[in-house]
C-alpha cells in the first residue's frame, strides 16, 4: 500500500473517479480510496493489474491455430481424465511462450489439488486427478498472444461411479456452506440426476473437523429438502462437510467435500452506553420454513448495553396468546436461530427479546403465521420438449422453463432409444438453462427426450416425452455438379450456425457445385431452399473487395432508416478499408442508383438520413481497398420512409439510485419476442458493462460502472416483429453529463444558498451562518466544532429556520480556546451537505480582537460618544476644519477642545450643529500644529478622541493644503514690464509654507540678478529682466503637495515671446520718459496760515531730466525775486520760497511750475496772514 499526489498521469475526478493516463506495469497496485468525516472513516480497495496488451512487437503479428482438439468428452466419477490441444503459433520465436488459460462455463480455472494444467511449447493439457460431477461443463481452451488469443471449447460430461449398493442414487453434488454464525451453519447441495430406479428418500449430512479424518453424521433421519442447518460446532473450529443420499435400496457415495468454513459470530458488537436495557431486535423475519425446522432471522436492536447483547426466542400457537421460550437456560448470541421439533400443520407465530447485564428488554413484533411445512415447493415439471438435429452424435434439445420454480437450481435431461424403454441421463450437473447438447449420441438411431426441473425442495415430475428424432446432421448441404448432372448432396457444416453466411471447405478446384440450406428451429428443420446457380470452384485472383452480404434493416423512420452489412467474405489483393453505399427509389431505374457518402465509412453501418417521407427505397453497398472498389451486393428489399403508430425510441434515465439505463418499450411483441440489444450494432460480449433486464413489453439495459469505455451507439431489436427498434448514442459529453445526474440522484446534496460564514453582531458577539437552499420539516443539522458535536447551551444559542433555510450558531465571544474548525452538517431524507469554516491563526486572532473591539464599543456607545472620531477637511478656500461627529449627547453633556493639553476658550471659531462638532483655522501655519484633543463627559461616562497635527500628521494635512491651492491655481500667463517679460499665476489663497518650483525647460530655474521670482498678494510671478532670445522656450510653476504636485506650463516663443518682447520695449521707452520728465516731489503744503510781521520759509524737491526750468507765480501770475520774497533754486533739485516779513499782501494762492521737453508739473499752494494780538489779549 502507498499513498500517493496525483500528477499529469493521474486525473481526479469530482465523481470520485481516478483516470490512469499512460498507465504501464509500474501502475499495477492495490488502490484504496477514503472517505473520511466528523463521524469516522470508511475505505474501498481495488487491485489493478497492468498486462502486456496485443501489439505487435518488431513489426511481428502472430497468428495462432489449434489443432488436434479434445472433443465432447466423457468420464466417470473417481476416473482421471486429460484434455489436451496442440498449438501452433507462427512465426515459431523459441523465447516467446503464449499464455495458456482454462475455463469452466466461462469461469477461470486455477490449479487445485483437483486439477492440473500442463503447457509443454506446444501443447495445452488439463487433467482432472478426482473427476467429481462438480467438474462437469463447457470447457474453453484460451490461447493468448501480442496478437490477441485463440479459443476452442468442448463440453465434458461426469457420469456417476459404480453404486456400492445396486440400484442405490448417485452422489449428490455442489456441497456448499451459506450461513456460518457460532451456533450454526447451514449446509446447501444439489441432488443427483440419478436416483436409482426409486424417489430419494432423504439426505444424510456428514461433518468432519478440520485437521482430522473422522466424519460424523449430523442428522439421525434423512432431510428431504437439500438445506440444513448443522447445530453443536464449536466456536472458533473450522468444519469440512459432506453430503449422501438414501433411498429404499441403499446410501449413495459421499458426495466431494465442501471448502472448510470457521463457526464464527459475523453480528457486529456495538458498544453503548452502560445500564441500559437493550431495546426491540429489529425486522425479525422467516428465513426458512420446512416440515423439520424454521430458520429466524433479526436485526440488533438500535440500543445496547456495554457489553454485546443476547437473545431469548419466544413461540405461540396461532390462535392462543401462550408465548414460551424456546431456549429457556442459553440465550443466543446470534442473529439467526434453528427451531426444531414443531409439530407439522400446525401453525407459528415468533418473537425475540434482548438481554444484557441491564435485564431483558422488550419483545419485537411478532412474525407472521407460520405453518410449519416446507415452505419450498418443488418446481412444476418442463413442458414443450423439443429435440433438433444438431451433428451425427448430438442433438439440441430445447423446452419451455417450469413456469412454477422458486430458487430454481437447474434442469435435468434424460434420452432414451425409440421402443427401448431405457432412459439414460444426459448431464449429471444441472444447466440453468432451456437449451442444450445431449452428445454422445448414436448416429442414425431415432431418440427421444424428457426434463425435469430441480431445486433445493426436490426434482420436479419429468416433462412430457419429445417427438422422436433421427441423430442426423443436415443444416448446409452441396453436391458437385459434373457435364451438367447434379450428383448426391453432401453436409457442408455438421452444427448449425446462427449466421447468414458459411465457409465450405473441403471442395475441389476447377470443380461446378451447387448448394442448398435448411432453417432449423425448435420444432425442427426445416424443407431446403431451391438449389443455387452452379458456381465453378475456382480461387478468386482479382484486386478489389467481393460483394458484402447480409443487408439489414432497422429503426425505419419518416426521415432516416439504419442499414447495416457484413464485409466481403473476399477481401481482394489489399484489407477492405471502406465502404459505399447507393441509394434509389424502389421504382426508378437502375441510372438512378446514387451515393449516400462522399467518402468511404470504414463501419459496417451507417444512419441515412433526409429521406422523403412515405417514398419506397432500396440499398445496396459496395466494399474498397487500395486497388479500388468491388461489387456491389445484393439489392435489399424494398422498404418505406415511415414511422409506424406507436413506434417508440429508447429512452435514458437515471433513477433516484443513481443508476442509468436505457429502455425501450415495444407495442407490438409476440410470446415469441425478445429484445435484443447491442453496441455499435455488434452482439455484447461484456456482460460486465451492462445488465439487461426485461419485463412484459419492456427491457432495460442497466450500466453496472459507466465510464469512457461505455461510450458508443446502442441499438435494441424486438425479434418476431415487422422490425421494432430503436438506437441511442452515448457520446462523451452525454456520458458527462449522465454521470452528473447520476452523482447527484445518487449522492444528494441540499442546495445551498451561501455557505458557512462568520460574522459579528452587536456586543460583539460573533454569529456563524448559512442559507440552504431547500430542506423539508424532517431536515435536522449538526454543529460540530473540531469533530466534536456541540449542543445549545450557555455558550451556544442554535436557531434553524426552516422557512428560510437559514441557520446559524451565535456565541457571546471567543476564547482562545474556540480557535479551531466549525462545521454545520445538513441532512434531509437521503440528500446531505455540509459546510466548514476554518478559523486559525491570523484570522482567529483578528477576529477575537475585533470581538473584543465591537464589545468595548458597546459600552463606550452606552454614553456620549463619538460617531466619527476627530478628523480634518480642507475647504476649497483652504481653511482647515477640525471636526468629528458625537452622538448619544444630552443638555448636561460637555465638550471640550484641547490643544497640546491646554483648553481652547469658547470662541466664533468652534462650533456645533447637527452633531458635528467643528473648530475652523483660516489661514493655517506653523503654529497651529500640535495634538487636538476633544473630550465628551456627562454622568453616564467619558469618551476621547484625539488628532495628532505634529510631524508626520501636519505634513500630511498641510499637504493637502498645498493639493487644493495647487488645484485653485489659474494657467500660466504672460505680461510684460519696463524691466522686462513676466511669468504669473493666481492662487485662492496663498500659504508661507508652500513649496513652489519654476521650471525652464523641464530643468529647475537658476536664479540671479536678471530672473527673479516672487509673491504679490495671491500672484506668483517669475520676472525675467531685459529679455533675450536665448529666454525662449517652455516655462513651467510646480507646486509640490507631498503627493506628485501639480504643474502648470506655458510656452514662451515665437509670437508669444515676440508680442511680449514688443510690448516691454514700449513699457521701457514710456518709463523712460516717465522718469526724465519734470517733477514737483513734495514738500509743499496746500494751505499755510500766517502772523503777519512772520518770516515764511518753504521747500520743495524739483526733479526732471533734462534739468526743467523753475517758475513761481502769485494769483496765477509770475514773481521775480527780491528782497521781500527771495526766490531760489540750487543743486538743480530743491526750491525755496522765503518771504522775510508776511503782510496782509502777501495772502494769495502761489504756484510753482517745472518744465522740461518731457512735460510740465505744478504745485500750488495758499498763504493767509492774519494780525496778531497784543499784550492785552486784543486784535491788532
Amino acid at each position: 500500500m502507498f499513498t500517493f499526489t496525483p500528477q499529469f498521469d493521474y486525473t481526479l475526478h469530482k465523481f470520485q473517479l481516478v483516470s490512469i493516463a499512460r498507465c504501464d506495469f509500474d501502475d499495477t497496485a492495490q488502490y484504496r480510496v477514503s472517505a473520511m468525516n466528523s463521524k469516522g472513516e470508511l475505505s474501498a480497495f481495488a487491485s489493478v493489474v497492468v498486462k502486456n496488451g496485443p501489439v505487435s512487437e518488431y513489426g511481428i503479428n502472430f497468428q495462432t491455430h489449434i489443432v488436434d482438439k479434445f472433443g465432447v468428452s466423457f468420464g466417470r466419477e473417481g476416473e482421471t481424465m486429460s484434455l489436451g490441444c496442440t498449438v501452433i503459433i507462427y512465426p515459431t520465436l523459441h523465447r516467446y511462450q503464449p499464455e495458456i488459460q482454462w475455463y469452466r462455463d466461462d469461469v477461470l480455472l486455477s490449479a487445485s489439488k483437483w486439477n492440473h494444467m500442463s503447457w509443454s511449447g506446444d501443447r495445452a493439457t488439463l487433467t482432472f486427478t478426482h473427476l467429481n460431477k462438480e467438474d462437469e461443463g463447457l470447457y474453453t481452451l484460451r490461447v493468448i498472444t501480442k496478437s490477441g488469443y485463440e479459443s476452442y471449447s468442448a463440453y465434458v460430461f461426469v457420469r456417476d461411479a459404480e453404486a456400492e449398493v445396486e440400484s442405490a442414487p448417485g452422489a449428490p453434488l455442489d456441497v456448499r456452506c451459506l450461513d456460518a454464525n457460532k451456533d450454526y451453519i447451514i449446509v446447501t447441495w444439489k441432488q443427483p440426476a440419478v436416483d436409482g430406479g426409486d424417489s430419494i428418500l432423504g439426505y444424510f449430512v456428514d461433518r468432519c473437523e478440520v485437521g482430522t479424518t473422522h466424519w460424523f453424521q449430523c442428522n439421525e433421519t434423512p432431510v428431504k429438502f437439500a438445506r440444513f442447518p448443522v447445530t453443536g460446532l464449536v466456536e472458533g473450529r473450522s468444519y469440512m462437510f459432506r453430503v449422501r443420499a438414501v433411498n429404499q435400496s441403499g446410501m449413495s457415495r459421499p458426495s466431494r467435500v465442501s471448502e472448510p468454513v470457521a463457526a464464527m459470530d459475523p453480528a457486529d458488537r456495538g458498544r453503548m452506553r452502560e445500564g441500559i436495557v437493550p431495546g426491540r431486535p429489529l425486522e425479525l423475519q422467516v428465513t426458512e420454513a420446512t416440515k423439520n425446522y424454521v430458520v429466524l432471522s433479526w436485526n440488533p436492536p438500535g440500543e445496547k448495553g456495554l457489553e454485546g447483547v443476547m437473545y431469548y426466542v419466544e413461540k405461540c400457537v396461532s390462535g392462543t396468546d401462550s408465548w414460551q421460550r424456546v431456549n429457556t437456560e442459553i440465550p443466543v448470541k446470534s442473529p439467526r436461530f434453528a427451531l426444531f421439533d414443531l409439530a407439522e400443520g400446525k401453525s407459528y407465530s415468533f418473537r425475540v427479546r434482548c438481554c444484557n447485564a441491564a435485564g431483558v428488554g422488550e419483545p419485537s413484533d411478532p412474525t407472521e403465521a407460520t405453518t410449519v411445512g416446507d415452505k419450498l415447493d418443488i418446481p412444476s415439471a418442463p413442458s414443450r420438449v423439443v429435440p433438433t438435429r444438431n451433428t451425427d452424435t448430438s442433438v439440441v434439445v430445447s423446452w419451455e422453463a417450469s413456469k412454477e420454480a422458486k430458487e430454481l437450481v437447474g434442469y435435468y435431461i434424460e434420452a432414451s432409444v425409440v421402443d427401448s424403454n431405457v432412459w439414460e441421463p444426459c448431464n449429471n450437473k444441472p444447466v440453468n438453462v432451456t437449451r442444450f447438447i445431449c452428445h454422445g449420441l448414436t448416429t442414425g438411431e431415432k431418440y427421444i427426450f424428457r426434463v425435469r426441473a430441480v431445486n433445493a425442495a426436490g426434482l420436479s415430475q419429468f416433462s412430457p416425452e419429445s417427438e422422436p428424432v433421427e441423430v442426423k446432421a443436415a443444416i448446409g448441404e452441396y453436391k458437385e455438379v459434373v457435364g451438367g448432372v447434379a450428383g448426391k448432396w453432401h453436409e457442408a457444416n455438421i452444427r448449425a450456425i446462427s449466421d447468414r453466411a458459411y465457409r465450405v471447405c473441403d471442395l475441389k478446384e476447377n470443380r461446378k457445385y451447387q448448394f442448398q440450406v435448411r432453417a432449423a428451429n425448435m420444432a425442427g428443420v426445416g424443407i431446403p431452399s431451391l438449389a443455387s446457380d452452379t458456381f465453378l470452384c475456382e480461387e478468386w485472383t482479382i484486386a478489389v473487395p467481393g460483394p458484402p452480404h447480409d443487408l439489414q434493416i432497422r429503426e425505419v423512420r419518416s426521415g432516416s432508416l439504419v442499414l447495416l452489412w457484413k464485409p466481403p467474405v473476399y477481401q481482394g489483393r489489399d484489407p477492405v478499408n471502406g465502404f459505399y453505399v447507393d441509394i434509389k427509389e424502389a421504382d426508378a431505374p437502375e441510372e438512378a442508383w446514387r451515393g449516400v457518402n462522399n467518402k468511404a465509412t470504414g463501419k459496417s453501418f451507417i444512419k441515412i438520413e433526409k429521406l422523403t417521407e412515405g417514398e419506397t427505397f432500396v440499398f445496396r453497398v459496395r466494399a474498397q481497398n487500395q486497388a479500388g472498389v468491388g461489387q456491389t451486393s445484393a439489392v435489399t428489399e424494398p422498404v418505406v420512409a415511415l414511422t409506424k403508430a406507436g413506434t417508440k425510441d429508447i429512452v435514458v434515465d437515471v433513477d433516484d439510485d443513481g443508476v442509468i439505463s436505457m429502455n425501450f418499450e415495444c407495442g407490438d411483441m409476440t410470446p415469441d419476442s425478445k429484445f435484443v440489444w447491442s453496441k455499435n450494432y455488434e452482439d455484447i460480449t461484456d456482460p460486465s458493462r451492462l445488465t439487461l433486464e426485461t419485463k412484459g413489453n419492456k427491457s432495460k439495459a442497466v450500466f453496472n460502472t459507466p465510464e469512457e469505455e461505455d461510450v458508443g451507439i446502442y441499438s435494441c431489436l424486438v425479434t418476431h416483429t415487422d422490425g421494432a427498434s430503436s438506437s441511442y448514442t452515448l457520446s462523451e459529453e452525454e456520458l458527462k453529463r449522465l454521470l452528473e445526474v447520476s452523482h447527484d440522484h445518487k449522492f444528494p446534496i441540499i442546495p445551498l444558498k451561501s455557505e458557512l460564514a462568520v460574522e459579528l453582531l452587536e456586543k460583539g458577539k460573533v454569529r456563524f451562518w448559512l442559507q440552504a437552499d431547500k430542506m423539508s420539516a424532517n431536515g435536522k443539522v449538526d454543529y460540530i466544532f473540531n469533530e466534536n458535536a456541540l449542543s445549545a447551551g450557555d455558550k451556544y444559542k442554535m436557531n434553524f429556520d426552516k422557512n428560510t433555510g437559514v441557520i446559524e450558531l451565535i456565541m457571546d465571544s471567543l476564547t482562545p480556546a474556540d480557535e479551531g474548525t466549525f462545521t454545520f452538517q445538513l441532512q434531509d431524507g437521503k440528500a446531505t451537505n455540509q459546510s466548514s469554516l476554518v478559523l486559525i491563526g491570523d484570522v482567529f486572532k483578528e477576529l477575537q480582537k475585533e470581538s473584543e473591539f465591537q464589545m468595548k464599543e458597546w459600552v463606550r456607545k452606552q454614553g456620549p460618544h463619538f460617531i466619527e472620531y476627530l478628523g480634518y477637511e480642507v475647504t476649497q478656500e483652504c481653511c482647515v476644519i477640525l471636526k468629528c461627529k458625537v452622538g448619544n449627547m444630552k443638555k448636561e453633556t460637555s465638550a471640550l477642545w484641547y490643544k497640546d493639553g491646554h483648553q481652547i476658550k469658547a470662541d466664533e471659531s468652534l462650533g456645533f450643529t447637527e452633531g458635528v462638532l467643528k473648530l475652523e483655522i483660516a489661514q493655517i501655519s506653523k503654529k497651529d500644529s500640535g495634538v487636538y484633543e476633544v473630550v465628551l463627559k456627562d454622568d453616564r461616562g467619558k469618551d476621547t478622541s484625539t488628532l495628532n497635527l505634529t510631524d508626520q500628521g501636519f505634513k500630511d494635512l498641510m499637504n493637502e493644503v498645498f493639493s487644493f491651492i495647487a488645484n485653485s491655481s489659474t494657467p500660466l500667463k504672460i505680461t510684460s514690464t519696463d524691466e522686462g517679460v513676466r511669468l504669473y499665476t493666481f492662487v485662492n489663497y496663498y500659504n508661507d509654507l508652500l513649496q513652489v518650483t519654476w521650471h525652464y525647460k523641464d530643468s529647475a530655474v537658476s536664479f540671479s540678478d536678471r530672473i527673479k521670482s516672487g509673491v504679490v498678494g495671491e500672484q506668483l510671478w517669475l520676472q525675467i529682466t531685459e529679455p533675450t532670445e536665448k529666454d525662449t522656450g517652455k516655462y513651467a510653476i510646480e507646486f509640490n503637495d507631498g503627493k506628485g504636485g501639480l504643474r502648470r506650463t506655458v510656452e514662451l516663443s515665437g509670437q508669444a515671446f515676440d508680442d511680449a518682447f514688443a510690448e516691454f520695449k514700449r513699457l521701457q521707452a514710456n518709463a523712460i520718459s516717465e522718469r526724465g520728465r519734470a517733477r514737483v516731489a513734495g514738500g509743499l503744503p496746500d494751505v499755510v496760515t500766517i502772523q503777519e510781521g512772520k518770516a515764511l520759509n518753504l521747500t520743495c524737491n524739483i526733479s526732471g531730466e533734462p534739468l526743467p526750468e523753475v517758475t513761481w507765480l502769485k494769483n496765477d501770475r509770475e514773481i521775480t525775486s527780491d528782497d521781500h520774497c527771495i526766490l531760489k533754486f540750487a543743486s538743480g533739485k530743491f526750491a525755496s520760497f522765503t518771504i522775510t516779513a508776511v503782510n496782509s499782501s502777501d495772502s494769495g494762492k502761489y504756484s510753482i511750475l517745472v518744465k522740461n521737453k518731457y512735460g510740465t508739473e505744478s504745485g500750488d499752494f495758499t498763504v493767509s496772514a492774519f494780525i496778531g494780538e497784543d499784550a492785552g489779549g486784543k486784535k491788532k
